[in-house]
């Protein structure tokens, strides 16, 4: 009879490095060791997005930037003595009198603004921009100067160098000359005043007056403009009605005041704004030039996005210091309307991209209960390659998306993850059954963050309700190991 040879007992070694406990340790290693190459992919996605934001200025540059366009002020030069004191070689004090000018400013009783607009696309490379053709039309009148509140002799004021001034943001964008009509004289436009900068570009006419009588008069005003990204409103009448009408599926209105009305349809949007003058820094006239009366930065003042005064961007802060006794207006004193493009692939990406460590956390759990449940020792190398698989998802994701549209790249990247993945499982496993399985986990995963990027608003409960799910068929599925045994096999 053969002698019986001793059992084959592991050592304490071999007992260590095949532990469940030691695996778990790595695994949770490795998983904080793919956290760099994740930050690397937002660098991409954010290196990509600044790019996108290079072209679409560039275009807009060419094209018009967003425009703000402002109701029109009647401006009246005055002239009057100015006296100062200037001392000679003896000591003694001289008063030097000089005749200055300055100007009355009477802002309109009423305006109506129509607006028919038209964005479209531009593109450049593999970018595009939201730009846009818009015929304005605006029409309202003065109510006239009142004389008691005036500060000045109406002997000193220069009635014939009257100026009618009316802003908008880029010159570059308009297509012709606008047509000014005063009461129902055709009146000529330009840009030569260079003492009036009540705007960041000034369009002027010489309003020839007689008497403070004729401050009391009618205007209408049309233009065709281009721009991009947003047309902006600068009301300061004291009642301003505006209508804005044009083919775009996805507007946005911002700005200081939201539409009384608004219809948006599959192609086109109408809306409409009444806003009176109780909201706006200025008086209905005073006397001085007061400077630039806004400063606009351009940015998107969305419904859920609010800024305390604290918390400003530097160029709005600022954009809301007095300016002589009055407070120099910004983007939150506008009416906004943001055509937004039908899909921002780029925040998109990043929103998938923050799914992404609980994706891998998901995926390796699975996979380490796989590997006790099925009896299949994985290598934590083969941890890493299916890790680093998981990441370059993301890559492919946000390549793919700057040609084809964003669903069609998301289940490109998915299917060629999944797949390579599955096919790797199968080739460790050498079952077609694990690789299946896995692969049937791994388009749950996949296709549950798709969903939660379609709900939007309802992403937060539906992710949240989903993860608990997940985490209790987890538990279920721990119950079913004896975690004080493992075998090596």
């Amino acid at each position: 009879m053969p002698p019986q040879l001793p059992p084959n007992v592991p050592s304490f070694w071999e007992k260590i490095f095949n532990s469940v406990l030691l695996k778990l340790g790595v695994i949770f290693f490795l998983i904080l060791l793919l956290l760099l190459p994740m930050s690397l992919v937002d660098d991409l996605i954010r290196e990509r997005k600044y790019r996108e934001q290079d072209v679409t200025a560039e275009i807009s540059s060419k094209w018009g930037r967003e425009q703000v366009i402002s109701s029109p002020i009647l401006a009246i030069p005055y002239d009057y003595v100015r006296e100062t004191t200037e001392r000679d070689e003896k000591g003694k004090d001289n008063i030097i009198k000089s005749i200055e000018q300055d100007w009355i400013f009477l802002l309109p009783n009423q305006v109506n603004i129509k607006t028919n607009v038209t964005p479209e696309y531009l593109k450049r490379g593999i970018y595009q921009s939201v730009v846009y053709n818009a015929q304005v039309e605006m029409a309202g009148d003065f109510s006239g100067l009142e004389q008691e509140k005036l500060g000045t002799d109406l002997n000193s004021v220069r009635w014939k160098d009257a100026k009618l001034v009316f802003g908008i943001r880029d010159l570059k964008g308009l297509l012709s000359s606008p047509t000014l009509t005063w009461d129902t004289t055709m009146m000529e436009i330009g840009t030569f005043e260079k003492t009036l900068q009540l705007f960041e570009s000034n369009l002027v006419a010489n309003i020839p007056l007689s008497d403070i009588g004729d401050t009391q008069k009618s205007f209408s005003i049309k233009m065709d403009l281009r721009g991009s990204k947003s047309l902006n409103y600068f009301p300061i009448a004291n009642q301003t009605s505006i209508y804005v009408a044009g083919r775009w599926n996805n507007p946005s209105f911002n700005g200081g005041y939201l539409p009384e009305d608004r219809s948006v349809e599959a192609d086109q949007f109408k809306a409409t704004w009444k806003i009176p003058s109780f909201n706006r820094s200025l008086p209905a006239q005073w006397e001085g030039n007061p400077g630039r009366l806004y400063s606009f930065s351009g940015i998107d003042l969305n419904e859920s996005r609010y800024f305390a005064q604290d918390e400003l961007p530097t160029e709005m802060s600022s954009a809301t210091n007095t300016t002589g006794s009055f407070t120099r207006s910004s983007d939150a004193d506008m009416v906004q309307i943001n055509f937004l493009p039908e899909v921002n692939n780029y925040q998109k990406t990043t929103r998938v991209a923050k799914y992404g460590i609980l994706v891998i956390i998901l995926t390796f759990a699975s996979l380490f209960f796989t590997e006790i449940l099925k009896k299949r020792r994985i290598h934590i190398i083969q941890y890493i390659l299916i890790g680093v698989a998981m990441v370059l998802f993301y890559s492919l994701l946000l390549a793919i998306s700057e040609y084809l549209n964003f669903n069609i790249a998301y289940v490109l990247a998915a299917v060629a993850t999944v797949g390579l993945i599955t096919s790797f499982i199968k080739s460790i496993t050498k079952d077609l059954k694990i690789a299946l399985l896995f692969a049937g986990i791994l388009c749950l995963f996949y296709g549950f963050i798709f969903v939660l990027m379609q709900l939007r608003d309802y992403s937060l409960i539906v992710g949240t309700i989903g993860i608990f799910i997940i985490l209790a068929v987890l538990m279920r599925v721990s119950t079913r190991i004896n975690w004080y045994q493992f075998d090596r096999k």
